[in-house]
């Protein structure tokens, strides 16, 4: 049977499906791996605070790949306001401290401390099996395959498309940036 209004085929008596319409669009493939790539994720990390964007902080401070406070910020593309007040939390539960750079006393680095580290593999194994579990359609070369094909993509499209941060965002829209002093509160923190 077809849908006149929208050409396409179903069999009578069952509902329409976009499935079949949408299956070769790279936007709609992408958006419904993504979303279940990132509930996975949310849910493994859930107890941390920050979730998604508190295990890239502490994953960052413990590999000692970004040397400052802003650094962080910018890497990760978090307002650096947001970014201060996520590392109180994480600095709350003890899974981070804030030191003074040798180098330039104005900054501070950002270092995991031995329960972060040791949270850090337990939720890296959690990661691993949201990973997993929304990769399982496919066989063990294929998700290699996968995972360089996105890195490859991903590092190509980073420098086209750098991340807002929230108040790059509102200036988009005509809208207020947060004042300093506010403050705003992360999701699923505290």
């Amino acid at each position: 049977m077809v849908d006149e209004n929208l050409g396409n085929r179903y069999e009578v008596g069952a509902p329409p499906s976009c499935v079949g319409a949408l299956a070769g669009d790279l936007g709609w493939g992408l958006g419904v791996v993504l979303r279940a790539y990132a509930l996975a994720a949310r849910t493994a990390v859930a107890d941390l605070p920050g979730g998604p964007r508190g295990y890239q902080v502490l994953s960052a401070a413990a590999q000692g790949t970004v040397t400052s406070q802003l650094a962080l910020a910018q890497h990760l593309g978090v307002d650096r306001t947001v970014m201060t007040y996520l590392l109180d939390d994480l600095e709350a539960a003890k899974l981070i401290e804030r030191r003074p750079d040798p180098s330039d006393r104005r900054a501070r680095r950002v270092v995991a401390t031995q329960l972060g580290i040791e949270l850090l593999a337990t939720l890296d194994d959690q990661l691993r099996a949201a990973e997993a579990e929304v990769l399982a359609p496919l066989d063990r070369e294929a998700r290699e395959t996968f995972r360089t094909q996105v890195r490859l993509l991903a590092t190509r499209a980073d420098p086209l498309a750098p991340a807002n941060t929230p108040c790059d965002l509102a200036q988009e829209v005509g809208a207020e940036p947060p004042r300093p002093g506010e403050r705003h509160r992360l999701a699923g923190t505290r």
